[in-house]
């Protein structure tokens, strides 16, 4: 499932609690939905209740419902699943594919459920924190304390650290040795090894001025870029069983590189996220970069697929405001979609006031196509490019006009000529024809000869009455599977209906159309296409047109499939078999001329760029509170607004034609906000030092960790504001501390979790650090900036079954910096997924560090670094003729050290020993790679100290 990873830490303690926040999005409203009516409070068929754990745990008359963790032995799944013929639930129908799959989920995950009582009970409800708890306080400055070794602080950040030391009789680790600290510092800064054509700085001055240096790198960039797509679940596909590639996600990547090499401020960045295009924007360039930050609410898992679209709807305002909580204000939403908050003061109504402004935001392009589509918008050029795009453009619509009228006349009716005629029968048309004589009428339909032309007998009218009442189903009889262009014919004019609703039936499900029937002044036959679908031979499929909430004469001629595998000299071949007409002939010559003429304007010129971003939605509005999540459960209308407890100050007020997303932005980042400002310090943190002060660093409730120094949390984040929100001047004070400098190999036997930071903590490198590395020591890093990294990816056709090959087949064989690398949702790259890559379907808060056996087998067995280390092996015997100088260059690139005299003799051994004297140049070149292998898999390579 899409969203199989929204396993949050929601509503139980962090203490090792199951992860809940599954539950509330999806299993709670669907046994609420599905359930409940039969097996709750008023009803409890065969015993079982399932408004409560311990009515599942209890069971009914056949015992348990289920057991944690155990599939197959739950008969609740049994049930659900329909692989027992005489237990089926529900009875009158399956659940649906994506509803089962979150039920196994579930129930393979341990079952995880919160409700404690049984509906309507009041034991053992939990203390829920009010907005007195410290998060929802505004930060206050407090001045550093005294401390009694004066001398050790170089700057605030020491004081507060070194007091709480003091206070526990404590002293804070020696200074770590200057090449220790180099290497810290490029791969904190920069994700990359050091440069060690520079020495390490022996001076506070020397290692400053490398500070700088690194942090005005386009290295710091891409590094940082890489943490801020973490927590904006940066993904280029969509995830789900038919996950369609994102081809502009990376855009939006280069966009918060770009920002972040730039110095934007923070504030400025969330902004953007949630309201770029509705800022102003000071020109083309700055038009640009608001729409592609807007990605950032269109980039999460969504199932396209999905056949609810009520439920599509708000499962992407759901996941919208999880992300959004999660990274900005370090507060698990998702609860309250279903309930109050459990622990923390958010009330349901707190979440519509929120989901209300997402709600009036347009993040697909419409809510009635089978498999839906995000919204793609065109981006301005500049100067001179955008005037000779707009040429561009403008001469490529005009041929593509002219050709579709062309099309149109010969494929229409077979041939220009027989337009006329007052009417035309069904053998003048190419393609399988369904004429509306048989078709399956229901209500009263009047057959009509008022215009013409038409095809057969006549047409249907439904008289402008009985709106919702009347229907009309065309079944074809397909002779060969494949792919045909659906096209409807209905007749004219000007007293027509604006918009007929047209339902397809295909052999990959349904789709929903409307089709414009009013015209100015022409009236009589036209032909509107309905798009190009897989039908099976003798299969299921037909094409329904209602007259259902239409306004104006709904009519209906005939239904007309044609191959789209053939050409239209195919089709009107089949027609024409003998001789065609002089308008014919005509008409495809001036086609082929035309079609010549936009191949070859197309390639001469530059298609417009587009990024996947929001609109503002036509019609904003409040939304209605879910009662338990449902959405066919609605209660009372809820003003749009934010969390009430975090409000601090005068609220920015939403105004009724808007959808209030700038007015959240500036809430969030508002200087009365309580929230954004500490928990971004707090991730900024915890990226430098390797643990947050507070270290549930996405929850900032009362059931994540207290800060370890709350003082030093607020003094830096009321700093950060008042700095502008630098990311950049940030970072500096912290790596500038005295803190940052110490030692990791001091160990305090009074706080061996390090809370109090009496040494630095060493910190297994993440993935994307380890990748580099190799690619750096083996001298086969791609440095280049920015740009597409998936060339693959084009404009998707949404039916097409083959498109998600992209992610499933697809090989990685780049070289560049890992933070280019495809970032498939179903598919990463293998050394991410043995290296704790987390799951991208959420916000990624923090990364987990795991060490298994895996690790060590990959990085022994994987032919991708195999292959590396092989390129590593090459950098080496090109560096030196003799060992002894080719084992330190091995050393020094991959571990950016020296080797001891002790380590150098083992090596030389090692080599001397293992090499033939009759090797060839490739044993020698695979010795030696075997040799930087086992320098890849040693801990200090992969940790950094």
């Amino acid at each position: 499932m899409i969203r199989r990873a929204l396993l949050a830490s929601a509503c139980l303690s962090a203490a090792g609690a199951a992860d809940l926040t599954h539950f509330e999005q999806r299993i709670r409203p669907l046994l609420i939905e599905n359930c409940i009516e039969c097996h709750g409070p008023d009803k409890q068929k065969g015993g079982l209740r399932l408004d409560s754990r311990a009515g599942w745990q209890t069971g009914g008359d056949s015992g348990p419902a289920l057991v944690p963790g155990k599939l197959d032995e739950s008969k609740l799944w049994h049930a659900v699943s329909y692989l027992d013929r005489d237990l089926k639930m529900p009875p009158k129908r399956k659940l649906k594919d994506s509803e089962i799959s979150d039920l196994k989920l579930w129930i393979e995950s341990g079952a995880p459920d919160p409700r404690d009582e049984v509906a309507g009970s009041t034991k053992g409800k939990s203390a829920r924190a009010d907005a007195s708890f410290w998060s929802f306080q505004p930060p206050r400055d407090v001045p550093p304390p005294a401390v009694l070794n004066t001398d050790w602080p170089a700057n605030d950040i020491d004081r507060y650290i070194l007091a709480k030391l003091e206070s526990q009789q404590m002293q804070p680790a020696p200074d770590a040795s200057p090449a220790v600290l180099q290497r810290r510092l490029a791969f904190d800064l920069t994700g990359l090894p050091p440069d060690l054509s520079q020495p390490a700085p022996q001076t506070l001055a020397e290692y400053e001025k490398r500070v700088d240096e690194l942090l005005a790198s386009t290295a710091f960039a891409e590094r940082f870029a890489s943490h801020w797509l973490d927590i904006t679940r940066f993904a280029e596909s969509s995830g789900g069983g038919r996950s369609l590639p994102f081809k502009d996600a990376w855009r939006f990547r280069d966009y918060v590189i770009e920002a972040i090499r730039d110095n934007v401020p923070l504030d400025r960045m969330i902004t953007e996220h949630l309201a770029g295009d509705i800022l102003p924007a000071a020109d083309a360039a700055a038009r640009r970069r608001q729409v592609t930050a807007t990605g950032f609410l269109a980039l999460g898992p969504t199932n396209y697929e999905e056949q609810d679209k009520g439920m599509l709807r708000m499962d992407i305002v759901d996941e919208q405001l999880d992300t959004m909580g999660r990274a900005f204000l370090g507060m698990t939403l998702g609860c309250a979609r279903c309930h109050d908050h459990k622990f923390d003061p958010i009330s349901a109504r707190d979440y519509y006031a929120l989901a209300g402004i997402l709600r009036s935001t347009k993040t697909l392009r419409n809510y009635t196509d089978n498999v839906a589509h995000w919204i793609d918008t065109p981006l301005p050029m500049d100067g001179e490019a955008e005037v000779a795009l707009q040429k561009h453009e403008k001469q490529v619509g005009a041929l593509k006009e002219q050709i579709a009228t062309i099309k149109d006349s010969l494929r229409d009716a077979g041939s220009a000529d027989l337009r006329t005629r007052r009417t035309i029968s069904i053998s003048d048309l190419p393609g399988i024809v369904v004429d509306d004589t048989a078709a399956q009428k229901v209500g009263m339909w009047k057959q009509s000869t008022s215009y013409a032309p038409y095809i057969g007998s006549g047409y249907l009218s439904d008289n402008n009455e009985g709106k919702g009442e009347k229907t009309v189903s065309f079944t074809p009889k397909i002779p060969k599977t494949g792919r045909y262009e659906v096209r409807l014919a209905f007749n004219a004019g000007p007293n027509r209906a604006e918009s007929a609703t047209v339902t397809i039936l295909h052999a990959d499900g349904e789709e929903l159309k409307a089709v414009k029937m009013v015209t100015d002044s022409l009236k009589g036959l036209q032909f509107a296409s309905l798009g190009t679908y897989r039908f099976e031979a003798n299969g299921q499929g037909f094409v329904l047109v209602s007259n259902a909430s239409s306004q104006g004469f709904v009519t209906v001629d005939a239904v007309q499939f044609l191959p789209a595998d053939e050409t239209v000299d195919d089709v009107v071949a089949k027609k024409e078999k003998d001789k065609e007409s002089p308008t014919a002939v005509k008409l495809k010559k001036q086609l082929a001329e035309l079609e010549k003429e936009l191949k070859a304007v197309q390639k001469g010129g530059q298609d417009r760029p587009e990024a996947m971003s929001v609109a503002e939605d036509t019609a904003p509005e409040d939304a209605k509170i879910h009662i338990r999540g449902s959405i066919r459960n609605l209660g009372a209308v809820v003003p749009r607004g934010f969390i009430q407890a975090a409000l601090h100050g005068t609220a920015p007020a939403i105004p009724t034609n808007a959808s209030g997303r700038l007015q959240l932005a500036q809430w969030l980042t508002s200087r009365d906000n309580p929230l954004t400002a500490r928990v971004m310090v707090n991730r900024i943190w915890h990226w430098i030092y390797g643990a947050g002060i507070v270290r549930t660093t996405d929850n900032f409730g009362s059931t994540g960790e207290a800060p370890s120094h709350p003082e030093l949390l607020d003094h830096l984040a009321v700093r950060f504001m008042e700095d502008g929100w630098s990311l950049k001047h940030l970072i500096k004070q912290m790596v500038m501390s005295h803190t940052y400098r110490m030692a990791s190999t001091h160990a305090a036997t009074t706080d061996p979790d390090n809370r109090l930071l009496s040494h630095m903590n060493r910190k297994r490198m993440d993935a994307e650090c380890l990748r580099d590395a190799m690619l750096s020591a083996a001298g086969t890093l791609d440095r280049s900036f920015g740009g597409q990294g998936i060339s693959e990816a084009k404009a998707v056709d949404a039916n097409d079954q083959k498109i998600q090959n992209l992610e499933y087949g697809y090989a990685f064989q780049d070289t560049r910096r890992s933070l280019y690398t495809a970032a498939f949702r179903n598919v990463r790259h293998p050394l991410f997924e043995v290296f704790d890559f987390a799951d991208i379907n959420q916000p990624i808060a923090q990364r987990t560090t795991s060490t298994v056996a895996t690790q060590a087998l990959f990085l022994m067995n994987s032919p991708k670094v195999i292959e590396q280390a092989r390129s590593a092996a090459d950098v080496v015997l090109k560096s030196a003729p003799d060992t002894d100088t080719r084992i330190g260059t091995a050393f020094r690139n991959s571990l950016q050290r020296q080797p001891t005299e002790k380590e150098r003799a083992l090596v030389r051994e090692f080599i001397e020993s293992s090499q033939s004297g009759n090797a060839t140049p490739e044993d020698i070149r695979d010795l030696w790679a075997r040799f930087i292998q086992d320098l890849w898999s040693t801990p200090e390579f992969r940790f950094l100290d």
